[in-house]
């Protein structure tokens, strides 16, 4: 078999173009299988190049796929502090529903999110690490910014929605995509039907009783 033609990137441009295509590999195939069956191995093979060659470029397969979680990160701040910052008054239910469904139309961030503390912060260096947490606080940041502007919270209960809302999308989106074997189980005996869950409703319900329970309300009436 042939091995892929493959010409190491010389300049900066080149190598910066090179990572955008490794990590637009990584995130096709994350989309297609899931992020835990992509291997190295399948993601040189997508690009077109060595395994060895993309070492070059990223340390080990947990880096590329921390990177997009980082780049998840930022997405999802942006697109979800452009809903809320439009809202003048806003209700903890309305803002869940906010939330909920940002995160849920974003299944690969979901599947991510889960994925970051069991296993890609695991084998990746100290400064990967390090630049990771930086970004996803500085995220954190902005968005608890406008929970409290809308909802009058404190920071640490700003902290707590956000965690709870991202912990549990990638819980729930792992419950939601069982695989074909597993759905089938869990669809042909009723008793069992309750291991499927939709992301969006239920992550809806759990952030509107966690910010009713904060004792959430809008900044603006008071």
């Amino acid at each position: 078999m042939n091995e892929p033609a493959f010409q190491r990137a010389r300049s900066a441009e080149a190598k910066q173009a090179r990572e955008r295509a490794i990590l637009d590999a990584a995130r096709t195939l994350g989309r297609r299988r899931g992020v835990r069956d992509v291997t190295l191995t399948d993601i040189a093979a997508e690009v077109g190049m060595h395994k060895s060659a993309l070492l070059r470029y990223f340390e080990t397969r947990e880096q590329i796929f921390l990177e997009l979680t980082a780049e998840g990160w930022r997405q999802w701040s942006a697109d979800l502090r452009g809903d809320l910052e439009h809202t003048a008054r806003a209700t903890p239910a309305g803002v869940a529903a906010v939330i909920a469904g940002t995160l849920a139309a974003r299944p690969m961030f979901c599947d991510l999110l889960a994925q970051a503390p069991l296993n890609l912060e695991r084998n990746v260096s100290i400064e990967s690490v390090r630049s990771f947490k930086l970004a996803t606080l500085h995220e954190v940041g902005l968005i608890g910014a406008e929970l409290r502007r809308l909802l009058g919270l404190t920071e640490s209960q700003a902290v707590d929605t956000i965690a709870t809302a991202t912990g549990m999308a990638g819980a729930l989106w792992q419950m939601a995509t069982p695989g074909p074997r597993l759905r089938e189980l869990y669809t042909s005996d009723p008793r069992l039907g309750h291991a499927v869950v939709e992301v969006e409703p239920r992550l809806t319900r759990v952030l509107t009783a966690l910010l009713t329970g904060l004792g959430a309300h809008s900044a603006t009436t008071s």
